[in-house]
């Protein structure tokens, strides 16, 4: 029994884990409302305004690139629910901008904890009172788009654009995880570089229909830089087409391959750190 794993991970326990962070956002929320329901409503002030100019645009000149304004309003209705799940799962405690947890030494407090590493990186951000605001305001942003379009909604619709949703998030948090590797090393120089990619992809680049671009630029923003997968392409292919003659699942493999990078490179960088620790902190434990 003593070689026995202390923690047997289950459904149960995982459930157990979310109730618990939860309580503590509840908590959070009732210990200040005026000033959480002020941060709330700014944070959706916010997304409203990114998303406005396109949407803007849109209404002008009756659709962007051969979309329809109620495409383009469906399509950033999509992107806000992909921005809304990663807040909703992965702002608390950093865990998707999980370089400055490494940048700042505090991977140290989580090896010490009785769970193993992944359990908690898929844990610790759940934030379901605070975060959930940009979540329902985009899927109000794709409700009304689809009765605006007249859009039919079945079960393999709803079905689909869950999918699409969960491959997106799946890509924004394994690019974050795959550039915040850098900061193991270099923690210091690297401690903010999850904000630069996950701010850049949802908050710039992931806004823009790319149908009127050249196929160029459509092809980087769907490999390189792959903004377009999490707005643009799911939004296509949900609405009757992929682009660019691609498959449905294009955005499937694209994620594989990013969290196979990922993985290699989190676990490379970890065992970098174990072995040498922080250069953070000095000899008497304060942070530099």
């Amino acid at each position: 029994m003593g070689d026995k794993v202390m923690y047997e991970i289950s459904l149960r326990r995982f459930l157990g884990l979310y109730a618990l962070y939860a309580r503590m956002d509840l908590d959070f929320l009732v210990r200040d409302a005026r000033l959480s329901l002020m941060a709330i409503a700014a944070d959706g002030l916010s997304n409203a305004a990114s998303v406005s100019g396109v949407f803007l645009l849109s209404q002008r000149f009756g659709g962007i690139g051969g979309m329809s304004r109620w495409d383009v309003l469906f399509m950033l209705g999509y992107v806000t629910c992909v921005t809304g799940l990663y807040q909703l799962f992965f702002s608390g405690n950093n865990t998707g901008h999980i370089s400055r947890r490494i940048g700042r030494g505090q991977v140290d407090h989580m090896l010490v904890q009785p769970l193993p590493l992944p359990v908690q990186l898929a844990t610790e951000g759940f934030i379901p009172f605070t975060g959930c605001q940009n979540l329902l305001f985009g899927i109000g942003i794709i409700v009304w788009a689809l009765r605006g379009a007249g859009h039919s909604v079945g079960a393999a619709f709803a079905a689909g654009t869950a999918g699409y949703l969960f491959v997106s998030l799946a890509i924004i948090i394994g690019l974050s995880y795959l550039f915040s590797s850098l900061a193991f090393k270099r923690q210091v120089a690297f401690e903010e570089i999850a904000s630069t990619v996950v701010d850049d992809l949802t908050g710039m680049l992931s806004n823009y229909p790319l149908s009127a671009m050249p196929p160029p630029v459509q092809w980087t923003l769907i490999t390189v830089v792959p903004a377009g997968l999490l707005g643009w392409f799911p939004a296509c292919a949900l609405l009757g087409q992929a682009p660019l003659g691609l498959s449905a699942l294009y955005p499937l493999a694209v994620a594989v391959v990013i969290w196979a990078l990922a993985a290699l490179a989190f676990k490379k960088g970890l065992k970098y750190y174990v072995k040498y620790g922080s250069n953070r902190y000095n000899a008497g434990g304060h942070r530099r």
